[in-house]
């Protein structure tokens, strides 16, 4: 959610709307698994107020290669929880979803870079 924010003070307002629902999606799932960790007695840790970027964001280039990223790391940390909860189809189902959303909002932020390819073949892979 932070590096959405970072991102749409450098993106056009054409983008404006896919930045609001990605944020929202991201959002929603962090909500959604919050409330997971809680009912398995976990206590989720909360959200750092800023971020190191992997590189410094200075212009619309650079904050789509970040968009790219974070949905990137997303899909592997969602790639993660499904190879690692096989006894839990709920988890596992929800994890996929999670999986599946990160890399198509990665695929359309490397479209509209110009980025290719614009999928990998498996998604958070490393």
């Amino acid at each position: 959610m932070w590096v959405y924010g970072l991102v749409g003070a450098f993106l056009p307002d054409a983008l404006s709307r896919r930045l609001d629902e990605a944020g929202i999606a991201h959002q929603a799932r962090r909500d959604a698994t919050q409330r997971i960790l809680i009912d398995a007695g976990a206590t989720p840790v909360p959200p750092e107020p800023g971020y190191l970027t992997p590189e410094p964001v200075t212009d619309a280039a650079s904050a789509l290669r970040l968009a790219i990223t974070a949905e990137t790391d997303a899909a592997a940390a969602w790639r993660s929880v499904v190879e690692r909860s096989p006894a839990d189809a709920d988890l596992r189902g929800t994890a996929l979803e999670a999986l599946t959303d990160a890399a198509v909002r990665a695929t359309r932020w490397r479209a509209t870079a110009g980025a290719t390819p614009l999928t990998v073949p498996f998604p958070g892979a490393p």
